[in-house]
């Protein structure tokens, strides 16, 4: 037993220096290790902003050196692999682990179709860099890729206390809250947020430390909470504070977010995240700002509203949030934090099904295939240990592992355009293999008979009445009938193709438009494959012309791979009038020579 438990100690010793962002810093770069002294002092985020300062300094020079590769550098077969022939898209978080152009490169092609940068983290000259590297891997792939800026939102903390190691508060204990500055004792602490006071009642809730403290709020006053300690744990310095059933009278946009946002809005990312969501006005305030920004742009970025509070379901909030934003982005994280668990895979399902009701992408999030890492991790270590010593450990992490893989897949099946990887591809071992792991939950899901099932019972009605809808829902017809391999929309501002996912058909959305704004934008749409097409290159008075830009961009993308595979086309005219599609054709891939000379 001693032996037994000497070996699993070191192997979890090992696994958990594999896993800390110092750990991260060995593993990836010789350039990162050779700053290891100064890395060593460090910890937590100071660790991983520290390693995004090496990491990109060490790899400034390949990332110019790969722009100049050709074309022809490409794989051969890229087009033709399962990772063009997914609907659900895939957004893979940037860190420490995925920032050099091979390693962007890797998770383009493994199945990622969005990049999210993280601005809870690091600097914005990182930032810059990483987007800059993005845009190299969209220009030699000659396909539009998305990036989403994440903005952190407000943190809610408690204060300090005069014991270092914080103080453990027992069930049934009274626990003052209030705005006294001195340091906190077994009996109080400060709460430097008066919002939180202000809002709170009688019987309220407020969760500690990510939920692992519970406290009811049983007496109120002037700028103090009394509560009764539910759940018992210790307090320490600092720790987050969770507000279930208030509203807080405050922006979700703190000065560093402000901040941010500029940045953002001066580099040019395509989609921002905003935290903290409560209600309908905090999507009409960051609107407001980005207009104001640059009140000339007619193509600013998407806003996606993170779903992490439950004051998004009061009344209509969750209807009029959807409306107001461009995307939405399940937290299931915080969700699970601030709501009972049983509710929010239910919750879950109504986010996915608003959103698929008006038309906007919903990217479900956090804590996808963490124990992916872990689990491949482990098994090299598991090679050296004797089996019989190695059964319990395996089955706990293998467990985890298909579980993890199960929520991806219940996200899938209830519709969700996007799933996203945190951790896993930020600051994993394997952020690879990870993007890779859950392109095949992917399209092992969308093979399945019941996958198609669901979607069809679950197709949202289009009730506009307008030209382009009608258009939209006979092209799906037709593609069925006549078993077309691609839909191949002409668009300008994308509305045309957003509407046609909607409506999930069975076959591959081409979006063909000339502007690369809104190309980016439908990356996070399920089933469209954006193509950026200026208008130099397509004469849009010439119809034969456009349709046969369309076979041939659907050819070049591997959406059509045979002379005799046909394409139902649509388009508007006059070209370039926004939600104008009013033109339906079925074409052979072939092109004019075939053609009939109606067309």
């Amino acid at each position: 037993m001693k032996l037994l438990a000497a070996t699993l100690g070191a192997v979890l010793v090992l696994a958990a220096d594999a896993f800390s962002p110092l750990s991260l810093t060995k593993a990836r770069s010789n350039a990162v290790t050779s700053s290891g002294t100064a890395l060593k002092s460090l910890g937590g985020m100071d660790a991983y902003d520290a390693q995004m300062k090496a990491m990109m300094s060490a790899q400034q020079q390949p990332a110019a050196s790969t722009t100049a590769a050709p074309l022809s550098a490409q794989t051969d077969n890229y087009k033709s692999s399962q990772r063009w022939r997914k609907r659900t898209k895939q957004l893979a978080t940037l860190g420490p682990a995925s920032s050099s152009f091979e390693m962007i490169e890797k998770l383009f092609l493994a199945g990622a179709d969005i990049f999210r940068l993280n601005f809870s983290h690091g600097e914005h000259q990182q930032k810059q860099e990483l987007l800059d590297i993005i845009r190299q891997v969209e220009a030699k792939y000659e396909h539009p890729i998305a990036i989403l800026g994440d903005l952190q939102g407000p943190k809610l903390r408690v204060g300090t206390f005069a014991n270092p190691d914080g103080e453990r508060l027992e069930a049934g204990q009274i626990f003052r809250f209030d705005l006294d500055e001195s340091p906190g004792t077994n009996q109080r602490v400060r709460l430097p947020h008066p919002e939180i006071i202000a809002a709170s009642q009688v019987g309220h809730v407020l969760l500690i430390d990510d939920g692992k403290m519970k406290l009811e709020v049983i007496g109120t006053g002037p700028g103090y909470l009394d509560c009764n300690v539910v759940v018992p744990g210790m307090i320490k310095d600092r720790k987050g504070v969770n507000t279930p059933d208030s509203i807080l009278e405050i922006s979700c946009l703190t000065p560093k977010d402000r901040e941010d946002l500029d940045y953002m809005l001066g580099i040019g990312v395509d989609w921002i995240a905003l935290s903290f969501v409560q209600r309908p006005e905090d999507i009409v305030e960051i609107k407001r700002l980005i207009m104001e920004y640059n009140p000339t742009n007619a193509f600013p970025p998407h806003v996606m509203a993170k779903i992490e509070k439950p004051s998004c379901f009061f009344g209509d909030n969750l209807e009029k949030i959807v409306e107001l934003c461009d995307g939405i982005m399940v937290a299931r994280g915080d969700l699970g934090v601030e709501c009972a668990p049983e509710d929010v895979p239910i919750l879950q399902k109504t986010i996915i099904d608003e959103c698929r009701t008006q038309g906007k992408p919903c990217v479900v999030a956090t804590q996808m295939l963490e124990v992916y890492n872990l689990t491949v991790f482990i098994a090299y270590f598991l090679k050296f240990i004797p089996v019989l010593l190695c059964t319990n450990i395996m089955l706990c992490v293998n467990v985890s592992h298909f579980r993890e893989a199960s929520d991806a897949a219940t996200a899938i099946y209830d519709g969700a355009d996007a799933i996203m990887l945190s951790a896993e591809s930020a600051a994993g071992m394997y952020p690879e293999e990870s993007v890779l792991m859950q392109q095949r939950i992917i399209n092992r899901v969308e093979g399945d008979a019941h996958y198609s099932q669901y979607l069809q019972s679950n197709r949202p009605k289009i009730t506009d009445g307008t030209s382009a809808s009608a258009i939209i829902l006979a092209a799906r017809s037709v593609a069925r009938n006549v078993n077309a391999k691609c839909i191949a929309s002409f668009t300008v501002g994308g509305d045309t193709a957003r509407k046609a996912s909607m409506k999930r058909p069975e076959q591959p959305i081409l979006a063909i438009s000339p502007l690369i704004e809104t190309c980016r934008h439908l990356a996070m749409s399920w089933g469209v494959y954006p193509h950026y097409c200026p208008e130099e290159n397509l004469d849009s008075d010439n119809f034969r012309d456009m349709l046969w830009v369309a076979c041939q961009v659907g050819l070049n993308k591997g959406l059509v791979t045979d002379d005799r595979d046909l394409l139902v086309v649509t388009a508007g005219f006059p070209f370039g009038t926004p939600g104008a599609a009013n033109i339906i054709r079925v074409v052979p891939a072939a092109g004019p020579t075939f053609w009939d000379a109606t067309l």
